[in-house]
């Protein structure tokens, strides 16, 4: 009888193998991989069980955590009455999270941390497969280091799960290319298909730089590549289009109303109301696409996806209970230099983030751009110096995936709408921090090889460091010493390099390689300032992906901080919640996203007004219909409570009709509806989630003539005198409507 004789030494030494370095790597690779991974996980999800969630998507989370009709359709309300008006891709992870961990804050937040850790570990694979362990390593540092990748992965909007499905695209693409297999080709099309499911027609964009790579580098004939390509382009398309087709198919009486539409399609939903609507600066139009058109008062940039940022907040307005809030740091009525800084979030107009050079503009660069110039002296080093090379060359292939990729989304960031929302810029994000391992490592070669091409090293890291002290410049309030740091360790390693190019033997390796580690200093030390500004609560993310400072109003010489308020600490404490008093619905009062903690979301009075509603619900399905998104919102987020929103996000969807809305009382379905006391509602605000379009202005004057005013004093409140109708502690009143009066 054999006897297996177990060695402890065998399993220790098996534990200790995860730590060391593959074979033909260096023996730091791991560990150093193992440490940046664990920093990015460190800065992405640090303080998220106080994180900011994004309040009109949270709503549609919390429904679809509790349905899987509303999981499928991505609905806004637990009624499954209308959808977001986005693709509900984004948001499928962050309900499975709520469906495991409960509804918090953190749990939405949590997903996101998630695909910034995995969106780093394939950004390192891709490089390393490209150009080495070294220009990985630099790559995942410059990516975990820029202040907007950090600010992405610990927010809860639709860029997280996009950018690492183009990383694992562009993954696939690349050994698709490698080995001229049609297979990892399919998997890209799979993966940039449900990129679009997250982020829509955005994930098409880099479509050229893939199908670029695999065109000219992949080693098969010519026929063979066009196939390849048109065969991962129909499953690209199948995966992209399968829930506009599947909401297409389904007959409009058993599904949710598509937001965003006047014709009830997904696909004007997607390409009108998302799409072309950003481009309207443009000349471009969505009016006849069946799409709300979301630009107000002339913009022409996405107002109505920036409002959801600076507008109305029905989930954190009005008076509350005393709990723990933590205070988003937005001012109700924003500063000068924060509408500096962020002005055109209102049709993208004004501020440095309006026009061509707004990816330039202080707001923008400071988040994303350190890197430029390093990363323009890359694609035209590693494209001009592999002149010559096989056309399957694959460092030359690399710097062409990276330098279109940069180029495309740079242009299309340049002619859309922006408006604000700094986390769009995750993407640009990626090409920059691998144009810079990549870039690095082969100025380093050159560098080491002598002749003209050693110059390139030295010369970029002084364009980068000069541009470096530039935009910190900007910011003279915030880190005053900060620039002049970043200008001596350029000329610092500028002068190394120089004397390491002339010294000889020894010591002028020695003066290389210092130089080579004070050069990586000055790309890097800048916006690592900007990234470690999630440990200070005055500078956290904003919930735009915004970390650090990201504006500058030169008369006072002012920082504005990430979340838009200038120079103040976010605080802590009962009541400080930064909003602006009033009743939900009121206008002002803070942005889309919300700090909350987990107790009191309603007050008193709208638990209470809740409680008879619901009580006297019956076999109704909604227990209350109401004006608008904003004052449906608290009621949803805390309880799951079945609240029919009329207009959509805009409030200018025509759904429900009033037509409509009167056959939902005849038949039983509705019997009641919040409006605003003293009847604000009708024309009182201008859209924006608000109920006051057309149809909703329709629907809110036939309520006032034909349904009955519940007095106030029957759900917790007390009549006015003089009052025009009953308004109840919350500021609402609530109107019963009976099948007769339809």
């Amino acid at each position: 009888m054999a006897t297996t004789v177990l060695d402890p030494t065998a399993a220790g030494a098996d534990r200790r193998a995860r730590w060391r370095a593959p074979a033909g790597q260096p023996a730091y690779a791991r560990p150093v991989l193992l440490v940046i991974t664990v920093l990015a996980a460190v800065l992405y999800a640090w303080g998220i069980n106080h994180s900011q969630y994004h309040t009109f998507y949270a709503n549609a989370v919390r429904s679809m955590s509790e349905s899987w009709k509303a999981f499928f359709y991505g609905s806004f309300d637990p009624g499954n009455s209308i959808t977001l008006d986005k693709l509900p891709g984004f948001l499928w992870p962050q309900a499975l999270s709520v469906r495991i961990f409960g509804f918090h804050p953190w749990a939405l937040v949590l997903p996101q941390v998630i695909e910034g850790v995995a969106s780093l570990l394939v950004l390192y694979r891709l490089v390393r497969r490209w150009a080495g362990v070294e220009a990985a390593l630099i790559a995942a540092t410059a990516f975990l280091l820029t202040p907007v990748a950090v600010g992405l992965f610990r927010t809860a909007v639709e860029d997280p799960a996009f950018t690492l499905c183009v990383l694992l695209a562009a993954e696939a693409t690349q050994r698709a290319a490698r080995d001229g297999r049609l297979r990892p080709l399919l998997f890209a099309g799979v993966w940039v298909g449900l990129g679009f499911q997250a982020k829509m027609l955005e994930a098409w964009a880099v479509l050229p730089a893939l199908a670029l790579v695999y065109l000219l580098s992949a080693p098969i004939a010519l026929r063979g590549r066009l196939a390849h390509l048109g065969v991962s382009g129909l499953v690209m398309a199948a995966v992209s289009m399968s829930w506009m087709i599947a909401v297409t198919l389904t007959p409009a009486k058993d599904r949710p109303y598509v937001d965003g539409t006047t014709d009830n399609s997904a696909f004007s939903m997607v390409v009108g109301y998302n799409f072309l609507n950003r481009f309207s600066s443009l000349g471009v139009s969505a009016a006849s696409t069946g799409s709300v058109s979301a630009t107000r008062n002339g913009g022409g940039g996405h107002g109505g996806i920036a409002d959801r940022e600076t507008g109305t907040n029905g989930a954190s307005q009005g008076a509350r209970s005393a709990g723990s809030v933590t205070q988003v740091p937005a001012a109700a009525a924003p500063t000068s230099e924060a509408r500096q800084a962020g002005s055109g979030g209102r049709g993208g107009r004004g501020g440095d983030q309006d026009g061509w050079s707004k990816m330039f503009g202080r707001s923008l660069a400071s988040q994303t751009g350190w890197l430029y110039p390093i990363a323009a002296v890359s694609i035209a080093c590693g494209v001009l110096w592999r002149r010559g090379r096989p056309r399957t060359d694959r460092i030359r292939a690399g710097f062409l995936l990276w330098g279109t990729w940069l180029a495309t989304y740079f242009l299309v960031f340049s002619a859309g709408s922006v408006a604000g929302h700094t986390y769009y810029m995750g993407v640009i994000a990626v090409p920059l921090a691998a144009l810079t391992g990549g870039g690095v490592a082969l100025m380093w070669r050159a560098y080491r090889a002598g002749g003209p091409r050693a110059w390139a090293l030295p010369g970029a890291v002084t364009a980068t460091a000069a541009w470096s002290v530039y935009l910190a410049g900007e910011f003279p309030s915030f880190l005053p010493w900060l620039a002049p740091v970043v200008g001596l360790l350029g000329l610092g390693a500028f002068v190394l390099l120089v004397l390491g190019r002339r010294g000889r033997g020894a010591s002028g390796g020695r003066l290389a390689l210092a130089g080579l580690a004070a050069s990586l200093a000055a790309l890097l030390f800048a916006p690592s300032a900007w990234a470690v500004q999630v440990f200070n609560p005055a500078y956290a993310s904003s919930g735009r992906g915004a970390v650090g400072p990201s504006g500058k109003h030169r008369g006072h010489r002012s920082v504005t901080s990430a979340g838009g308020r200038t120079g103040q600490r976010a605080r802590t404490g009962a009541g400080s919640r930064g909003e602006t008093p009033g009743a939900p619905g009121a206008p002002g009062g803070a942005g889309g996203f919300n700090v909350l903690q987990d107790d009191d979301r309603l007050t008193v009075a709208q638990k209470e007004l809740l409680r008879y509603a619901t009580s006297h619900q019956g076999s109704a399905t909604y227990v209350f219909a109401t004006t608008g998104w904003r004052r449906a919102s608290p009621y949803i987020l805390s309880t799951g409570a079945p609240v029919l929103p009329l207009g959509g996000y805009s409030g200018d969807v025509p759904f429900p009709t009033e037509a409509q809305f009167r056959h939902l009382v005849a038949s039983g379905k509705l019997r009641y509806m919040l409006l605003s006391g003293g009847g604000r509602d009708t024309g009182a605000l201008s859209g924006n989630g608000t109920g006051t379009g057309t149809g909703a202005t329709q629907i809110t004057a036939w309520v006032r003539s034909a349904c009955t005013p519940v007095p106030a004093s029957t759900y917790g409140g007390t009549e006015s005198a003089g009052a025009t109708e009953p308004s109840g502690a919350t500021g609402e009143a609530l109107y019963r409507c009976t099948s007769g009066a339809a």
